[in-house]
């Protein structure tokens, strides 16, 4: 019987990120909430809600948010973890004890698997279920009529077919003074206007109707003409001491059917969300072979539907014998009266056709619009749950390679990556889902793009690689653009062997030859041929034995006590010797640089102009030896 047993390690890393993991979903969960909130503000504020209907909103929009918040939450929780173990050196003690990471990383890779199957479940179980009570919660806010709280100063539209105007209010009486109101319940052109020199407005014991009475006012009104031509509208005018109306104003909250989102892609699992693509797959076919066989017969088939005497020759002529008469010349034959009822027939017929395909074209269009949604709701059921896995491969070895714990620097990573990623797929969604793209790729493109970057992360943490070193990054920058750094020597306080000022001077001037010969033979300011540079050797073993001689002498003059010295051999130039051959090892890549031309040039001119610098290397090292041997000479005269 096995027995499964946490080690201390284990123990102590799970309980390291479990604490922040729980207050990070916390916190990120909020966020999401604050951001889903601040989108349908305008649905709530003003109609009066009970908390029991804000209390449903908040449970249910924080269901639906759940697995947004988990991948962000698990980035977080690692980068900040793994933060404080490289700012506390305890990482640095577990990889001295010889564990890799991937072995810290081992209890964590097996929770969030856990977490990736809760996050599925709550795509796939509740989160249809939430996403269907939250909208049709939404749904029944927007019908809800607003709160009854006319403002001072302005139009008031939120009564239905009524515009009101108060130029005051009294609050505490509920008098309302100098008041406009346009009723435009039988339509614009037969609005009523209304001017009461005050007024007041009531609600009705079971909330259903408003009680309007007015006091000292006119009322206008367009009667309507009998006569269009008639350009005068005559009105009528009506003056009143006090005016009592109804007006209908639901100001209850009424739960709308949740029957409307049964079609709606969201309040599916996968299971529902796959046998609807497939009916709407068969559905699709089906229709598209029926449309097919119906345009064979009857649109692409030579035929007319002209009726009466003046067209029987013209129907049994291309009826019967339409396979062996030239159409344009029966046309022809017929008097222009006929003529110009076959073209009025056959342009009826051919819009007729066009509205009829126009119309058979949107349906399929949405059908397969539809099954576009649905298919990117499946496939988001599984990348969103996978995001939480390839998270944790990022956070971890970016948090043991920051080392800064804290809600600092592993803030500002986390936000950015997420935004990384939430760009991609967004972008890759909406693609997906307008058919630019094909859905499983649209959907996946997130996934494909930050799980290797994954990966890599987690090699070079693995195997302790410099990834955010800027100096190695610099360095490489500089040798692609050919930038090389200057010797800067200085007397060095203690020397322990002084430099063999006899043998020197014989070294230089064999170092001078060298060059002498090198730069003559290889022609280095000339342009070489193309196809001789990329199909030569590679490596050029005279220019790195000629390197590694101008390196072992300036080492050895640097024990000089002399600063004359000194100076000259902060002269020599630091000598790239493969910068002018072939830049890849391999030979297939040289020989697919060659064949792509525009690869090929840029390197070959870049080969070029290596060569006529290290043409003018060497001649300053000509130079700077020619001194040395000078100073050299002065310095065993004794000067």
């Amino acid at each position: 019987m096995l027995h499964f047993r946490l080690k201390k390690l284990d123990r102590f890393v799970l309980k390291s990120f479990g604490w922040l993991f729980a207050g990070t979903f916390f916190i990120c969960l909020f966020i999401f909430m604050m951001q889903f909130l601040w989108r349908y503000v305008d649905e709530m504020v003003g109609k009066g809600l009970e908390m029991s209907v804000l209390a449903q909103f908040f449970f249910y929009s924080a269901l639906t948010l759940v697995p947004a918040a988990l991948p962000l939450a698990v980035l977080l929780a690692a980068l900040i973890t793994f933060g404080n173990f490289g700012e506390r050196f305890e990482l640095l003690a577990m990889k001295a004890a010889g564990i890799s990471l991937v072995k810290i990383m081992r209890p964590l890779i097996v929770l969030i698997v856990g977490v990736c199957c809760v996050s599925f479940y709550f795509q796939d179980v509740i989160g249809p279920k939430a996403e269907a009570k939250l909208w049709t919660l939404l749904f029944s806010m927007r019908q809800k009529s607003p709160e009854l709280d006319i403002p001072e100063g302005v139009f008031y539209d939120q009564i239905d077919g009524y515009n009101l105007y108060v130029k005051q209010k009294d609050r505490e009486t509920g008098m309302l003074y100098d008041v406009l109101i346009y009723n435009f319940e039988d339509g614009f052109e037969n609005a009523k206007i209304i001017k009461s020199d005050s007024g007041r407005l009531e609600m009705t014991a079971d909330k259903q109707h408003l009680m309007l009475h007015l006091y000292s006012g006119e009322q206008f009104e367009n009667i309507r003409s009998q006569n269009v031509r008639q350009k005068n509208v005559p009105y009528r005018r009506e003056t009143f001491v006090e005016k009592h109306a109804i007006i209908e104003f639901d100001s209850e909250f009424n739960m709308v059917d949740e029957g409307i989102m049964s079609n709606q892609s969201n309040s599916k699992n996968m299971k529902t969300l796959q046998a609807d693509i497939d009916s709407m797959k068969t559905l699709n076919d089906s229709v598209g072979r029926a449309n097919y066989a119906e345009a064979m017969v009857k649109t692409y088939t030579p035929g007319v539907n002209l009726s009466g005497r003046d067209s029987t020759r013209l129907k049994q002529a291309v009826e019967e014998n339409a396979g062996y008469y030239n159409l344009d010349s029966l046309f022809q034959a017929f008097t222009l009266m006929e003529k110009q009822k076959i073209v009025s027939a056959a342009t009826t017929q051919a819009e007729n056709a066009a509205s009829d395909w126009s119309f058979k074209a949107f349906n399929m269009e949405r059908t397969d619009t539809d099954m576009r949604r649905h298919q990117t709701a499946w496939h988001k059921k599984l990348t969103t749950s996978l995001a939480c896995l390839i998270f944790l491969f990022i956070g971890v070895p970016l948090g043991g390679i920051i080392r800064k714990g804290g809600l600092g620097m592993p803030v500002v990573v986390s936000v950015i990556i997420f935004i990384f990623y939430y760009i991609v797929d967004t972008s890759s969604y909406k693609m997906a889902r307008d058919g630019k793209w094909i859905v499983w790729m649209g959907m996946w493109t997130s996934t494909a793009v930050l799980a290797p970057i994954g990966a890599l992360l987690t090699y070079k943490a693995n195997n302790d690689s410099v990834v955010f070193n800027a100096d190695a990054y610099i360095a490489w920058i500089k040798k692609i653009l050919g930038i090389r750094s200057k010797r800067h020597l200085a007397r060095k306080e203690v020397i322990i062997d002084d430099p063999d000022y006899d043998r020197l001077p014989e070294e230089l001037e064999r170092l001078s030859a060298d060059c002498r010969a090198y730069a003559q033979l290889k022609a280095l300011r000339k342009a070489p041929g193309y196809i001789s540079l990329w199909m030569s050797q590679g490596e050029d073993r005279e220019m790195e034995r000629i390197g590694e001689h101008l390196e072992q002498l300036v080492e050895e003059m640097s024990n000089t006590r002399s600063a004359t010295l000194l100076g000259v051999l902060n002269t020599y130039p630091v000598i790239a010797t493969r910068a002018h051959v072939r830049p890849f090892r391999k030979r297939w890549l040289n020989t697919a640089c060659c064949i792509v031309l525009p690869v090929g040039l840029f390197f070959y001119g870049r080969m070029w102009a290596f060569r006529r610098r290290l043409a003018g290397d060497l001649e300053r090292i000509v130079e700077a030896n020619g001194n040395a041997r000078m100073v050299i000479g002065k310095i065993k005269n004794g000067g």
